[in-house]
């Protein structure tokens, strides 16, 4: 708002004293303060409120003047409840120094003016920037993004003060503001997709009111063009519960850094406008990806059904420029395999996974071109399969691990995606080690599904193995038919659990940790608590009932594996 709509306000009790030039200047905001030095708390723009109590004799107006200059005020208004007039040096050096000045009159109160300002501050920014929003919209809607998300973040910081991130259903920051506050850590990223995940879940309107510390968040959902509603009371209502689980886990957030509980309808609205905003660029991006995804579901197919080598080469040189772009190397390649199960058997779920595979392997810590632009997913029925592709390593290289850890993925992705899935829901990954050549892909994608079956054996919402977990005897062990596996447990270790059962014993356990000592009798006991000699009586024991020698390599051999099938 200008200076002059300040004067033309009768209720404000405004009187002009000094700088008639000035009346076009634009007033940003509104401080009241007595102190004798305010220029820490002034940004700029402000009107800045005083009565007068930090002047002890003339020689202070200078000073105090020189600073509000300094600090980019806009105005002083003074008021004349204290001294029954505004002291002449107080006058002269505004004067001097330019800055416009009022004396406010004693029955008015400075709160009365602050509400003004505000008031009509705040309607202005959200009245323009609610028309850049829209101008961006058809911009956007009609070609290629005008700079992605981080312009609109910007718009909210310069035009509403408000700052704000998107974040994937990871936590991964998609986008934040450009300018250098400090950027949210990536404990409170994860934290905050958890509480949105809940939200969603949970079917509680949005935004999403989220207290950490002492600062508040409001999330707002960014969801993608096949499952937007309009804007206002529509687009805050909960989704149904089909459409919730096929986007839970895929849609992006908008974080803002303010509490929106006592926001006006208005203001919400727009918000709830640059989240559509928000979600043509993610629209974009998907779109994107689909050149990669044919590739990778290509590549797929071939490997499945067991394609000559040459002929699955000849597939990856043609993927290698997209998904390298820049990168003259042929590179290694790496398989990583989800899925997401619902515990009411909700069908094909590929799709679902595959987005989110997408979205878990993205790199927060790449720079450069985004990570996602090099990896192709593939969905076949309820299965996702990505192809990472790794630079070529060189002969130099030390051997140590590259490429995508299963450990590092599940750090990343827990506590948010447990909170989504909300305990009717798992979600488990395989990770392979890197191949050198296509001739490896079909080892690397049965290695990567061995890997996420040994993960979804294991308690928890969110599971991942990698390749260094499986042994040859895991990679052989989904061959045997199930009702062998049952058999051959059941003669091993039936008799053991029906004894512990009805004398309350723990052959069971002890067996376990007879076979992770090999065999060591000391660090056996040691570890159970247990005396050797009540050792060597367990043992017997289980010798007895079973029929086998556990000094004998074979049966040891036979009881890892039925515990291992058990």
């Amino acid at each position: 708002m200008r200076l002059r709509a300040l004067l033309d306000t009768d209720a404000l009790g405004l009187r002009l004293l000094g700088g008639e030039n000035e009346l076009d200047r634009s007033v940003r905001g509104v401080m009241t303060t007595d102190l004798r030095d305010p220029s820490r708390y002034l940004s700029g723009g402000e009107l800045v409120l005083t009565g007068l109590a930090w002047r002890r004799d003339a020689d202070d107006s200078e000073p105090f003047v020189r600073l509000l200059v300094q600090a980019g005020v806009t105005a002083l208004a003074a008021g004349e409840a204290e001294l029954g007039s505004v002291p002449e040096d107080l006058v002269v050096a505004c004067a001097r120094h330019r800055l416009p000045l009022f004396a406010v009159n004693e029955s008015v109160a400075f709160a009365t003016i602050t509400e003004h300002v505000v008031r009509q501050v705040s309607g202005e920014r959200a009245g323009d920037l609610a028309a850049v929003v829209d101008r961006h919209r058809r911009m956007m809607t009609s070609g290629p993004a005008g700079g992605g998300p981080d312009v609109v973040l910007d718009l909210l910081g310069s035009d509403l003060d408000l700052r704000a991130w998107v974040l994937s259903p990871t936590g991964r920051p998609v986008a934040g503001p450009r300018d250098a506050g400090p950027a949210l850590s990536a404990e409170v990223c994860a934290k905050l997709a958890a509480e949105h995940l809940a939200a969603i879940r949970a079917g509680r309107r949005a935004p999403h009111r989220v207290p950490l510390g002492p600062t508040a968040y409001s999330l707002f959902p960014v969801r993608a063009s096949g499952h937007r509603t309009a804007v206002a009371g529509a687009a805050r209502a909960p989704q149904a519960a089909r459409d919730v689980r096929e986007t839970v886990l895929s849609d992006w957030l908008l974080v803002v850094e303010a509490d929106a509980g006592d926001w006006a309808e208005e203001r919400l609205d727009l918000l709830h406008g640059v989240t559509q905003l928000i979600a043509v660029e993610r629209d974009r991006r998907d779109a994107a990806r689909t050149v990669r995804r044919r590739l990778a579901q290509e590549v797929l197919e071939l490997v499945q059904t067991g394609a000559a080598p040459a002929e699955i080469a000849a597939r990856l040189r043609v993927a290698a420029p997209v998904l390298l772009p820049g990168l003259g190397a042929a590179p290694h390649w790496q398989v990583v395999v989800a899925r997401v199960e619902w515990e009411n058997g909700e069908p094909d779920t590929g799709p679902v996974a595959q987005t989110l595979l997408e979205e878990i392997l993205v790199d927060p810590l790449t720079t450069g071109p985004e990570h996602s632009d090099r990896i192709a997913v593939a969905h076949t029925g309820d299965e996702a399969v990505a192809l990472v592709p790794l630079p070529a390593v060189s002969s130099e290289h030390d051997g140590s691990e590259t490429g995508v850890l299963a450990d590092a993925l599940l750090a990343a992705v827990r506590e948010p995606l447990s909170a989504g899935l909300d305990g009717d829901g798992r979600v488990t990954l395989g990770v392979s080690a890197a191949v050198h050549s296509a001739e490896g892909l079909r080892g690397a994608l049965e290695e990567a599904r061995h890997a996420r079956r040994v993960a979804a054996a294991r308690p928890g919402r969110v599971c991942a193995a990698g390749h260094q977990e499986l042994a040859s005897h895991v990679l052989l062990l989904p061959f045997v038919p199930d009702d062998v596996r049952r058999a051959f447990t059941a003669r091993l270790l039936d008799p053991l659990r029906d004894y512990d059962r009805r004398h309350r014993a723990e052959l069971i356990p002890t067996l376990e940790a007879f076979l992770d000592s090999d065999g060591s009798w000391t660090r056996c006991a040691a570890r159970l608590h247990l005396h050797v000699n009540t050792l060597r009586y367990r043992v017997g024991r289980i010798e007895q009932l079973t029929g086998r020698d556990l000094s004998r390599l074979e049966d040891k051999l036979d009881f890892f594996l039925a515990l291992r099938m058990s």
